[in-house]
């Protein structure tokens, strides 16, 4: 990003679009307010010794024009017990956002009564490693995360400066008619009615497959794909009718080595989509052989267990597997010559095509197969070729004006 910036001769700069934040609330749920006022009006914290300072239980939830906790006569009682006659409670409570700005911080030491978390803990697992959340909390709770985060910081409070090393934005999946589900919508899908039908697999999988988990988007729920996850899984539970006991093909060892880099790679960037689909190539390429060898298999439910649990643990056991295949390891990678490999073409930061190339093909070679795309080669043929960004087996990157 900065040598695009450079090379049009630009600067970078932040741009903020922040509001007033209004943190009082007139509902029940939320933190009360450790705030009382005089007779005269006049606002005062309440001492530590009276705190945690908690909510009422008598509270009338019916809708109104003031906040519930006015209709509390025990929160009234308490204020003119400790402070005086004529003293009146804050009847707002704090926006749940406040709760949620630090409650990452609490969570290392909920049990504390003097301070609100452990020092030693927090500059042991701070900052988190990875925030998912949806893309709606982006503005809000993520930035007001950050704020309580940095305020605290400049008070000595916490350890780091910031709260988060990683943020991801998970999709969102919609009501059959592509509306967000909600209860005023009508369209809200019940998960226990599909699980009873199809099996929990089958609904964990179809959640995965969906759609990619660490991109904000939007997903239509659609029975269908529920009900192909749940053949898929039948599949895999049939192909246990072909094991063997042989020692594993070489056809075998490559699919697994492939299988396992992908998923492998896939899962632990939370594209859990894209690795479903190389369940579906690894289980594909294993039904085209006349019988499948015992280890494979197993790998295979290795593979699968963390998607489909219930199925992987069954099938282990009817394969006589060790323990649980949750405890069992995870299948290594296996080195394999492959003849070709595809690799993406980028022009400008954006991907316009992809090529076939040897692993170790030199700049030229991906130059002289990229010349020959169609697109590619109309591109440079148009415009002049700055800067040429070429990593073996991975991408070829060109600017091109």
């Amino acid at each position: 990003m900065n040598e695009i910036v450079d090379f049009v001769g630009g600067e970078r700069v932040t741009n903020y679009r922040l509001r007033d934040w209004l943190v009082s609330r007139q509902r029940y749920w939320g933190c009360p307010i450790p705030v009382v006022y005089d007779p005269e009006g006049a606002p005062h914290l309440i001492p530590s010794e009276h705190l945690p300072w908690t909510l009422p239980t008598d509270v009338d939830f019916s809708p109104s024009a003031e906040s519930p906790l006015a209709t509390s006569k025990e929160l009234k009682e308490r204020v003119e017990r400790i402070f005086g006659e004529g003293w009146t409670p804050e009847y707002d409570t704090l926006d749940t956002f406040v709760d949620s700005s630090w409650y990452f911080l609490r969570y290392l030491d909920s049990k504390d009564d003097n301070d609100f978390s452990d020092q030693s803990l927090m500059k042991k697992w701070l900052p988190v490693n990875r925030y998912s959340g949806g893309s709606e909390h982006t503005t809000m709770h993520l930035l007001y995360s950050r704020f309580f985060h940095k305020a605290l910081y400049d008070l000595a409070l916490v350890p780091t400066p910031e709260p988060f090393e990683e943020r991801f934005n998970r999709g969102l999946i919609l009501g059959t008619d592509g509306q967000k589900m909600s209860k005023r919508w009508g369209n809200i899908v019940n998960p226990d009615e599909v699980v009873a039908k199809l099996g929990s697999d089958a609904v964990r999988m179809y959640l995965a497959f969906i759609g990619p988990y660490n991109e904000p988007g939007s997903y239509p729920w659609k029975l269908d794909g529920a009900v192909a996850m749940r053949k898929f899984l039948d599949r895999v539970y049939q192909l246990s009718e072909k094991v063997s006991e042989g020692e594993m093909s070489e056809s075998e060892r490559t699919s697994l080595a492939k299988a396992v880099k992908k998923i492998t790679g896939d899962t632990e960037r939370f594209k859990f989509n894209t690795a479903i689909s190389g369940h579906m190539v690894f289980v594909r390429e294993l039904e085209s052989a006349d019988t499948v060898s015992e280890e494979v298999y197993k790998a295979l439910l290795a593979l699968i267990a963390p998607f489909a649990p219930h199925l992987a643990e069954h099938l282990w056991e009817r394969m006589g597997g060790e323990g649980s295949v949750h405890t069992a390891s995870w299948p290594e990678e296996i080195a394999i010559e492959e003849d070709t490999v595809v690799i993406g073409v980028q022009v400008n930061g954006k991907r316009r095509a992809e090529i076939a190339l040897t692993p170790d093909a030199s700049e030229d070679e991906a130059m002289e197969a990229a010349r020959a795309n169609e697109t590619i080669g109309r591109l440079l043929r148009e415009g002049s070729l700055e800067k040429i960004v070429y990593v073996p087996g991975r991408i070829l990157n060109m600017v091109i004006t």
